[in-house]
């Protein structure tokens, strides 16, 4: 009956382990010591963002100018027609100043790309498994 009254590790005996088991999460970032930034990464990010109106397309178009790949949801606006027209005629702008694209994803999502990142706005049918 020894093995019952055994004392379990606690994190305080093990200060140096970034880990904890107990967690809901693990960041990986602090794993390798990992800033996700654009300079270490060396490329674009998608970006997710709510998109509440016409008076953000200038914020949202400097992310895609500077090359990322941005997801947005607009069901904030969804039900004012005239500030949707308004807001995605702007976005079409934007792709068509950058030579980017722009596509519906889902029912109240947009995605925009910037120049070289394109779109295939068909959608694939299943994928058959090659077999080895």
């Amino acid at each position: 009956m020894g093995w019952l009254n055994r004392k379990k590790d606690t994190d305080e005996e093990n200060p140096q382990d970034d880990v904890n088991i107990g967690r809901t999460y693990i960041d990986l970032g602090v794993l390798k010591g990992r800033d996700p930034s654009p300079s270490n990464t060396g490329g674009p990010f998608v970006k997710f963002a709510d998109i509440e109106g016409y008076r953000q397309v200038p914020e949202l178009s400097n992310l895609v100018y500077e090359g990322n790949i941005l997801v947005l949801d607009f069901t904030p606006i969804a039900n004012d027609d005239l500030e949707l027209k308004r807001t995605i005629t702007e976005l079409k702008r934007v792709v068509e100043d950058i030579n980017g694209d722009i596509a519906g994803v889902g029912q109240n999502m947009l995605m925009v790309t910037p120049k070289g990142i394109g779109i295939d706005k068909k959608k694939m049918k299943r994928i058959e498994r090659k077999k080895f």
